[in-house]
This record gives structure tokens, C-alpha cells and sequence, in this order.
């Protein structure tokens, strides 16, 4: 009977999780404070539903791997597998036997640490003990860390394989050169053989401390016992420094053209700039326009374009990855090797007239009638407005944020495009990466004179 009652628990809290909000329930209201140690903390009471999800965030991505690569995100592996007194099996049994579920994950700015529970203290008060442990003294066992560094290795070489992951890994690396985003999320299989328990637990006691990290609760909780459970859970979490602030993205000097062979029968192409950070004033003039070049699935100028005038690409698009010093802005399509100078060319066409021109009237109202019917449907769960008020802490957002944003960008004109664009983008300056196969050019026929 208890493993029927484990597996029930689990599925009741992913489908409440799926319902905690309607698509047109009021916007969340927002709670901020400091705990003693001075982490910020978020909270949304959300009391629908008896149930609470936690994430604390740290300054702990592959930016700050250094000469490890793959150091951040095999550390973030590790964190599910034992904690305290307890080794990998024996933390994950108690953990089913609270019905929680506990994950971790690590991007280039930051990495997390995760928990969705039921409120009822029969089961969260165990639950909030393991999360707590894993905050304070996780195990990095010789044995788990040798399992997940063959499972990365794994990752790794699938990757590898795939033309798609190649093409975006080499873009990073033409766009940041020796700049800290450049670093390889998943490392290499040297860098990642090479790392050891010392390395993992030297990463995690620098930069898994409470000066380094953002914490949101949204869930079933007034704010006393948000309050109360923010101090259960980081009482004997590491202490130590915020890290420093990473250095400045340069500008790019010219443009390049970068072809990797690949024996495939499509290409695959990354071409772009570094472009944004988050907070970045001109980040709703950007994220409305390129709605209108290349965001908006099959209704944007380079759908229309490259794939439906031409029939060029299998796909196409475009898109700003705001950081915390400037993401890039990435143009990516997938086209026929045969048919790959024609798809760039246009791509590179499309983008430029876009960035000259603007949108039209009728595109710009279409891209924020989008936007701001979509919106609901971004805050409409506990898991969407957790990833929230997780980014607004990490990134120092306003806290109107979520209750600003359908105004903002109903606000933007195509003017305002316009100048956002001219600002940030310049095609001259484009990176592009093509992996696929080279064509040779037809031989010469002899000289038979």
C-alpha cells in the first residue's frame, strides 16, 4: 500500500501543479525580504491548491567554471545523489516516501536547486529536512560522482553527433572568444574526466552559499510560514561570498563565416551577435520586434521569407537570450546542403531589411495583440510563476515586472523597433556558423587542345 500511496502522491502533485492557476486569474502580488544572511527571497502565496514549490538560485552556471568546463553542471548532477548521512538510494527512498520532487539544473548565468511539495506537514516537514541537507552537506561520493560523470560523457558525445548542437556550441565560441559564456556548458570528455571530488565540492562551497543565492516560494503558505520555512530551510546552508561580477561581453570587431564539414544532407546555421542583457531598457522594443522577424513561429518575416515564399529551410527563426551581461542574438535555420548559400542569402536580406525598416503597423499590432493575449497562459502555474520570481531575483528586475509587462508592451511602437534594432543589430558584424557538408566546385574539364 505505501508505494501505491508514493506514486498517487506523485502524480496529484504534478496534475495540481498543471491547475494552480487559471488563464485569467489576477496577477500574482509579490512578497520581497531579506533573511539575517541577506539572501533575497520572493514569495507568492498561491492558495489554491495545497501545495508549495521552492527554488533557490545561485551565480553558479558555466560561466563560472574557469579552467574546469563542465564543472558547474556536474555539480548540479550531484546533487540528487545523497546528502547528509544518507548515499544516493537511501535519499531518494526517503524522498519518495515524502511524495516530493527535488531537481537540480545549471544554465551559463546560474544553476538551482528545487522542491515541489504537499503543505501538509506530514509530508513537507520531511521533504523541507532532505532539500535542507542538500543545501548544507551534500555527499559528492566517489562512486556517484564516477556515475554521473560517464552519464555527462554520454551527453557530451551525443552531442557531438548532432550538426544542430555542434552548430550552437561553435557560435558561442566565435561570439565570446575568451569571455567566461564561451565555456562549453557540458565541457569536453577531457575536461570532464579530469574533474574530481575536490574540484565538485571546492565549486559547491564557493558559490552554493546564501551571499550567492535567490530564493522564491510560491505555494499554499501565508507569509509567516513562507518566512518560517525560508529559515528552516537555509538554517545550515554555507555561508561565504557573492560572486563577482562577470567581465563585460566585447563588442564584435567584423564579421566571420565559420564552416565546419559534417557529412549530412542538411545544414544547419547559427548567425547572430551578443545582443542583450537582462534589465536592459531596449528589452521590450527587442523582444516585440523580433516577434515580427523571427519569433513568432509561422507567422514571422523569415518564416515567410526563407521557408514559405522560397521553401528554402526546414526551419527558421530568431530570438534574444537576455544575461546578465549581453546574450546573444542567434538567426538559426536548417536547410538542404544543395540550397544553403540561397537560404542564407535571404536570411541575411530579410534580417537587414527588418533592421532598417521596422515592422509594419499590421505586424507590430499582431505581434502585441500575441504577446499580450499569450501572457496568462506564461503565469497560469505555480512551476511558470516560481520560474519567474526566480529570474526577477536573480537578475534584479522591478517587482512589477509580471504586472507591468502586457503595458509595456502595448507601449511599443514601431519607432521604437526601429532604434532598438539600429542600436543592438548590425548584420555586418554577424557571426555565422555553417555545419554541414562542403560542396565542391564541379572539375574543370580538360584541356584537350
Amino acid at each position: 500500500m505505501k508505494a501505491l500511496v508514493i506514486r498517487v502522491c506523485g502524480f496529484v502533485l504534478s496534475a495540481l501543479g498543471a491547475l494552480a492557476q487559471p488563464a485569467n486569474a489576477a496577477l500574482p502580488e509579490i512578497k520581497t525580504w531579506e533573511t539575517g544572511s541577506g539572501t533575497r527571497v520572493l514569495f507568492v502565496a498561491a492558495p489554491e491548491i495545497p501545495m508549495v514549490d521552492i527554488r533557490v538560485t545561485f551565480e553558479a552556471g558555466a560561466a563560472r567554471d574557469g579552467a574546469q568546463p563542465g564543472l558547474a553542471q556536474l555539480t548540479s548532477m550531484l546533487l540528487n545523489e545523497g546528502a547528509g548521512d544518507r548515499d544516493a538510494e537511501a535519499f531518494n527512498e526517503a524522498l519518495a516516501l515524502t511524495g516530493a520532487q527535488f531537481g537540480a539544473a545549471a544554465l551559463k548565468d546560474m544553476a538551482w536547486v528545487e522542491m515541489r511539495s504537499l503543505t501538509d506537514p506530514v509530508y513537507l516537514k520531511p521533504a523541507l529536512a532532505l532539500f535542507a541537507d542538500v543545501l548544507a552537506a551534500p555527499r559528492f561520493d566517489v562512486q556517484a560522482v564516477e556515475r554521473e560523470k560517464q552519464s555527462l560523457g554520454v551527453s557530451i558525445q551525443r552531442r557531438a553527433q548532432d550538426p544542430g548542437s555542434i552548430a550552437t556550441e561553435r557560435f558561442y565560441q566565435a561570439l565570446y572568444g575568451d569571455h567566461p559564456y564561451a565555456s562549453p556548458q557540458l565541457g569536453s570528455l577531457e575536461s570532464v574526466a579530469a574533474l574530481d571530488v575536490a574540484a565538485i565540492r571546492a565549486f559547491f562551497e564557493r558559490f552554493y552559499v546564501l551571499e550567492n543565492a535567490v530564493i522564491a516560494v510560491v505555494g499554499d503558505l501565508t507569509e509567516a510560514e513562507a518566512r518560517q520555512l525560508v529559515d528552516d530551510l537555509t538554517a545550515r546552508a554555507l555561508h561565504g561570498e557573492a560572486a563577482p561580477p562577470l567581465p563585460a561581453v566585447a563588442p564584435l570587431a567584423e564579421g566571420a563565416v565559420i564552416e565546419v564539414p559534417y557529412d549530412s544532407l542538411q545544414t544547419h546555421v547559427r548567425s547572430g551577435q551578443p545582443g542583450l542583457r537582462r534589465g536592459d531598457p531596449d528589452y521590450f522594443p527587442l523582444l516585440v520586434g523580433n516577434h515580427v522577424l523571427g519569433g513568432n513561429s509561422m507567422v514571422s518575416q523569415l518564416f515567410k521569407e526563407v521557408r514559405e515564399k522560397r521553401g528554402l529551410s526546414y526551419s527558421v527563426y530568431s530570438v534574444f537570450e537576455p544575461m546578465a551581461e549581453l546574450g546573444p542574438f542567434r538567426a538559426a535555420l536548417q536547410t538542404g546542403s544543395t540550397q544553403r548559400d540561397e537560404a542564407l542569402k535571404v536570411l541575411g536580406q530579410t534580417i537587414r531589411a527588418f533592421v532598417s525598416n521596422g515592422p509594419s503597423e499590421a505586424d507590430l499590432e499582431a505581434a502585441r495583440q500575441n504577446l499580450i493575449g499569450g501572457f496568462p497562459l506564461r503565469v497560469n502555474t505555480n512551476s511558470n510563476v516560481l520560474e519567474y520570481l526566480a529570474v526577477i531575483g536573480a537578475y534584479d528586475l522591478p517587482l512589477d515586472y509580471l504586472e507591468t509587462f502586457r503595458e509595456r508592451v502595448a507601449a511599443v511602437s514601431a519607432e521604437d523597433v526601429r532604434q532598438a534594432f539600429a542600436r543592438r543589430i548590425d548584420p555586418d558584424r554577424f557571426v555565422t556558423v555553417v555545419v554541414g557538408r562542403v560542396e565542391e566546385p564541379d572539375e574543370a574539364p580538360a584541356d584537350e587542345s
